[in-house]
């Protein structure tokens, strides 16, 4: 009988990976019928509500504790606030990465895709149906929003090889990162809770999946729900 033993060995980043959390940003504003949110370059950019506040003190909490050499945020001030909190206690400024803002949602920009989602519109059931976002009028094309996602993902992953940074970015975009990375189809992943964490691998030749939408420092358990995009 042999002496030797061979575990089960704990996962490892390979040499030159970039570990990436992606955290979704906290629950915004509602949407008002007749008061749309203000615009960013065309895209809705409400602040956090009350509740995503809350959200963001506890990603704050969460990863307080973690090494993370950066952090990155959008150009949406909603991500900016959720990453505040952790800012301050790491002592490190946020950078922007714009091309991982959310979807741009067309004519249901301003807050309406929340209503249309509500009201189970037509159209929304198209997008679900075809996996497009571009059903909606004027939205973004599946294929500008993969070229857009992706070529973000690589500059991060290039300028941060063997170390892990913190992204705090939009539900649509977390979605379409995992799609990649995973090869599902594209709306498989569309699930992401306000406050969640996901992660990925980058490496030269694929995108590993670590976690996706965990809320383990959030309220609700495994009832927590996601949130409409916006």
């Amino acid at each position: 009988m042999s002496d030797v033993e061979y575990r089960q060995s704990a996962f490892t980043p390979p040499a030159g990976a970039t570990d990436i959390l992606l955290v979704r940003h906290g629950e915004s504003a509602p949407a008002v019928p007749g008061k749309p949110f203000d615009l960013v370059d065309g895209q809705g950019d409400p602040e956090l509500a009350p509740a995503g506040r809350v959200h963001a003190e506890r990603v704050g909490r969460r990863l307080a504790d973690e090494r993370l050499d950066a952090l990155y945020v959008t150009n949406l001030r909603r991500t900016t606030e959720t990453a505040a909190p952790l800012a301050a206690r790491l002592g490190l400024v946020p950078q922007v990465e714009k091309d991982l803002r959310e979807v741009h949602l067309g004519e249901f920009e301003g807050g309406l895709f929340r209503q249309k989602v509500a009201q189970n519109d037509p159209v929304i059931q198209r997008l679900h149906s075809e996996g497009r976002w571009d059903v909606i009028p004027g939205a973004e094309p599946a294929e500008a929003l993969r070229g857009r996602v992706a070529g973000a993902i690589g500059r991060l992953a290039a300028a941060h090889p063997d170390e892990r940074i913190a992204v705090f970015t939009h539900g649509g975009v977390i979605g379409e990162i995992m799609s990649i990375a995973s090869g599902s189809l594209p709306m498989a992943f569309l699930g992401a809770s306000n406050g969640s964490v996901s992660q990925i691998v980058v490496t030269a030749g694929r995108w590993i999946v670590r976690r996706f939408n965990d809320t383990a420092h959030l309220d609700g358990g495994l009832d927590e729900q996601p949130a409409a995009l916006s």
